[in-house]
């Protein structure tokens, strides 16, 4: 079903949550600059499913990591903007990029059409199971007698798990130091196996590991106790509201996709959050389902931009490409 633009237009605002045929008759990609297995991934196919059928005849995940998921966002820039390529991302890709690749970084809000969140998370500051900390205050004081400093992981060098972490050892005075993987999985054999510290990334992806007794999550990033695991404390109940920080996941479209097709991709993004067992998927993850007009995924990500310049800044953290 080929539709000119304001026909297509019309018919999405007569048919919310567009239940009757997809809009493209074509197969469309959401591309994931993180390798499978993560909550990017997993979140990014939950939504792939719901989409396929309302959106596009069908709907497929294509993973493409590399260059800190910068590959996946440059593809997207260049790609025709005929809504058959779309972008799946952590919003920090356009929030904190920015401060650290200075010089090379090749895309910014401004070079997309942003189209909706899709979910929103907090992360947590985790230990293997065997760790001799408890809480975080037996971390915090178990770090400070160190030699060293204290390695730990994140999912990508650069991204908001890095500087959240990074801003709360300022705040503890303690001493960390970063040690990057291409998504958190291939990390937890070095953090169970005692070749690292901790992990901190996506409250979500140390669940069910946590589950399992293989590791302890000390404290959350969220503005409130995870209703999945509520003995974790809150930052802001251990006295650190500054350091209460979440981020969002997020679809944009190439730059130039006329709004016609942007605002029927919305239509079926929020349609999708809405179905029950989309929603019963996420809160196993610990994802807060979302759904947002474009304008105010752009205001987010603005906002997000502000905020972390300055935490960036004062970590001393810059690539050199």
């Amino acid at each position: 079903m080929r539709l000119g633009r304001r026909a297509m237009l019309g018919a999405v605002l007569a048919a919310p949550g567009l239940a009757r045929a997809a809009t493209l008759d074509r197969v469309a990609k959401l591309l994931v600059g993180f390798p499978p297995g993560g909550a990017s991934d997993i979140v990014a196919r939950l939504l792939a499913e719901r989409l396929s059928g309302t959106y596009a005849t069908q709907v497929v995940v294509e993973n493409r990591p590399g260059a800190a998921a910068r590959l996946a966002i440059e593809a997207v820039k260049t790609a025709a903007p005929d809504g058959t390529t779309l972008l799946f991302t952590p919003e920090s890709m356009f929030g904190i990029y920015p401060h650290i690749y200075k010089r090379t970084l090749r895309y910014g809000v401004e070079d997309f059409a942003p189209v909706s969140a899709v979910t929103e998370f907090g992360f947590g500051f985790s230990v293997a199971s065997q760790h001799p900390a408890r809480d975080w205050a037996g971390f915090v004081a178990w770090a400070k007698a160190q030699p060293q400093a204290v390695t730990y992981a994140t999912p990508a060098a650069g991204s908001t798990p890095h500087f959240w972490a990074e801003q709360t050892a300022r705040a503890h005075g303690i001493r960390l130091a970063h040690v990057s993987y291409r998504g958190i999985q291939p990390a937890f054999p070095d953090l169970f196996g005692g070749r690292l510290q901790a992990a901190v990334t996506v409250f979500g992806d140390l669940y069910e590991q946590q589950r399992g007794g293989h590791l302890r999550i000390l404290a959350a990033s969220s503005p409130q106790r995870s209703a999945k695991l509520p003995e974790v404390p809150a930052m802001r109940e251990l006295g650190h509201p500054e350091l209460v920080a979440t981020e969002q996941f997020g679809v944009l479209a190439p730059g130039g996709t006329p709004t016609a097709l942007v605002v029927a991709l919305r239509e079926a993004v929020v349609a999708a959050l809405a179905q029950p067992s989309m929603r019963e998927a996420l809160a196993r993850m610990d994802q807060a389902p979302l759904g947002s007009t474009p304008e105010q995924f752009a205001t987010r990500i603005r906002t997000e931009r502000d905020r972390w310049g300055p935490i960036v800044a004062a970590s001393g953290y810059s690539v050199e490409e």
